[in-house]
């Protein structure tokens, strides 16, 4: 990992953190969704919007842990503005409440950070029936996005300011099953892999952020739509992984893994830096653009994993699609 603190075009690395790459970056009047704001990087990615003044809406499961966070925000930044509100992408019920939720209370938006995730856990299904990987990490979040893209429409609309819309991929997306992604097979239990299950849905993340970027393109819209890899953090999104594997990856942990300040950069860095502006459709690693899989470039693919998650989300709108 000799490569490790190199610099990109960007001026920034793998050791650049979440305040340095938005250092000087006025975010005030920016309104932003940090979903899994409670945890991890989730955390120092909304404490930084809230340091550069961003009005940042804490999407998460559990509003008590939120509550808490906010307020060990709010004492180490003082005017920091942030709100709680519940959000379980496991479940489209929860997703819709949120977004009427959202929209009831009046709220712009001009940044949504689709960080949530869980990673390599058993095979399980989410209420909905769905993997929950596939459920949580691609489609919980392709649903929220789609219920508040009119919201964020109206907000770059009306302030005339560039809307962002952050997909927190991985590099696992190159680690999928062998297809890509299994349209027949997202819950065929007898072949599951964990590792390669959240390889599916952080390639979908990609797919997502490139068909997204494709359509706001296409209907002149000023929103971008970009993905990225945090890089590897030690942080407990890895909580289903064996103790043993998880000592062997703490010993080498300190030459290869990311601080959690050097993991947020990433994101906040597309979220916030003026170098990003006009740039959408491309895949970021350590605040640098890069190459994904060339499979995550496969603009059929993606449309198909477009239809295919709208299909998933519309047969399950019930009564609550309102």
């Amino acid at each position: 990992m000799w490569f490790f603190g190199s610099k990109g075009a960007s001026g920034f690395s793998a050791r650049s953190t979440a305040e340095e790459v938005t250092h000087g970056v006025d975010g005030t009047g920016l309104t932003a969704i940090v979903t899994g704001a409670s945890s991890g990087i989730g955390v120092e990615t909304a404490r930084v919007l809230a340091l550069r003044g961003v009005h940042v809406v804490m999407a998460v499961r559990n509003t008590g842990s939120g509550a808490k966070i906010k307020e060990d925000i709010v004492n180490r930044v003082p005017g920091a503005k942030l709100d709680v509100m519940e959000l379980d992408l496991s479940s489209m019920d929860s997703v819709r409440k949120f977004a009427s939720d959202y929209k009831s209370a009046g709220l712009p938006l001009n940044l949504l950070i689709n960080n949530a995730g869980i990673m390599a856990c058993p095979f399980m299904l989410s209420k909905d029936n769905i993997e929950l990987q596939f459920a949580t990490n691609h489609l919980g979040h392709f649903l929220l996005t789609k219920l508040l893209l009119d919201t964020m429409k109206n907000t770059s609309r009306k302030s005339k300011r560039e809307g962002r819309i952050v997909n927190l991929s991985s590099e696992a997306h190159r680690y999928s099953y062998p297809e890509g992604v299994r349209f027949d097979k997202i819950n065929d239990k007898s072949s599951y892999s964990s590792v390669r299950a959240y390889g599916q849905s952080k390639l979908c993340n990609v797919l997502h952020a490139n068909e997204l970027a494709k359509q706001l393109k296409e209907d002149g819209v000023n929103i971008t739509a970009n993905s990225l890899h945090p890089g590897a953090i030690m942080t407990n999104l890895g909580r289903y992984f064996n103790s043993y594997l998880a000592g062997a990856v703490g010993a080498v942990a300190k030459y290869v893994l990311k601080t959690v300040p050097q993991g947020a950069a990433t994101t906040c860095y597309v979220a916030l830096n003026p170098q990003v502006t006009g740039v959408t459709g491309e895949y970021f690693l350590d605040s640098n653009i890069a190459k994904p899989l060339s499979l995550a470039k496969d603009s059929e693919l993606a449309k198909k994993v477009w239809d295919f998650s709208t299909k998933l989300t519309e047969s399950r709108s019930g009564e609550s699609s309102s």
